[in-house]
């Protein structure tokens, strides 16, 4: 059977565990907003740079009228790279993409030989491809220019719109994390009111009775943080293994400023709603207490 101390001893435990786990999750929601919101340009970049551009060249074009093609290609400022595809190669990359060898059911190779570029992210648009793939097939070597048109129109219109969305609902979850942290941190505070009460009535000022309130929570509110940012980290680093092309620590100063912010949002956070209720509960009459 346990004793009433223990019982308080309990009681005030779960009381704290409860306000150091709601600070971990909302600074945690926080956290992974704030690094999609600065990644949001670096993941749209990643994207518009996958996108090939497939130019398919005539079957009866000369070897010297390809490398003059690729040549070009590679001087323009809005190209990444340019990989020249042969159509045995193709045929290659096709069978394996369908799991069957189509030339031998066939009996002969369809298909052309084919250039495939890739751009910068900066110039991926509707109207800079569009521009490109009717200049190159007046060339009378080029049988075809092939790119993912609606695939492009959706990333033009829509990244945009995902980023003001990211930003919108990073701001309204910081007031619902303002809300929730101060929520949480009054009930703890509520449960220690006789014992704010009994201090100023044995003559403790209000400074005096503030302070160790102030303290704790502050130190439960880094702990909070400390746990949210040892799972995102956790999370960065099981995604830089899974997906390296996204670079998320390349800029390590990036994550850094977030890990900074959300600490900073947390104590400033914690601090306050403690400073509040703990005010709230020193101004309350004492008739008024239970």
């Amino acid at each position: 059977m346990r004793t009433q101390s223990e019982y308080q001893q309990s009681r005030l435990i779960s009381s704290y565990f409860s306000v150091t786990l709601s600070i971990a999750l909302v600074v945690f929601i926080l956290g992974v907003l704030g690094i999609l919101l600065i990644n949001s340009q670096k993941i749209e970049s990643h994207f518009k740079e996958q996108i090939s551009f497939t130019i398919y060249i005539s079957e009866l074009t000369k070897p010297i009228q390809i490398k003059q093609l690729q040549k070009s290609l590679k001087l323009k400022k809005e190209t990444k790279n340019v990989v020249y595809i042969s159509k045995e190669k193709a045929a290659e990359i096709h069978a394996e993409s369908i799991g069957e060898d189509f030339i031998e059911f066939l009996g002969y190779n369809p298909l052309l030989n084919s250039i495939e570029v890739k751009f910068l992210s900066e110039y991926v648009s509707p109207a800079f491809l569009d521009k490109l793939k009717t200049s190159l097939e007046n060339e009378s070597f080029v049988d075809e220019v092939y790119y993912d048109v609606p695939l492009i129109e959706i990333l033009d219109k829509n990244i945009k719109k995902i980023s003001q969305g990211l930003l919108a609902t990073t701001i309204t979850l910081l007031l619902i994390a303002i809300l929730l942290i101060n929520s949480s941190i009054r009930i703890s505070i509520y449960s220690k009111r006789l014992i704010i009460k009994t201090m100023q009535l044995v003559g403790a000022t209000k400074n005096f009775i503030r302070k160790p309130f102030l303290i704790k929570y502050l130190i439960l509110g880094f702990y909070g943080t400390f746990i949210a940012i040892l799972s995102l980290s956790s999370i960065i680093y099981l995604i830089e293994i899974k997906y390296p092309e996204l670079d998320l620590v390349k800029k390590p100063y990036e994550i850094t400023m977030v890990f900074l912010i959300i600490t900073i949002l947390s104590l400033m956070i914690t601090g306050i709603s403690s400073f509040l209720a703990t005010e709230r509960f020193l101004n309350l009459k004492t008739d008024a207490v239970n």
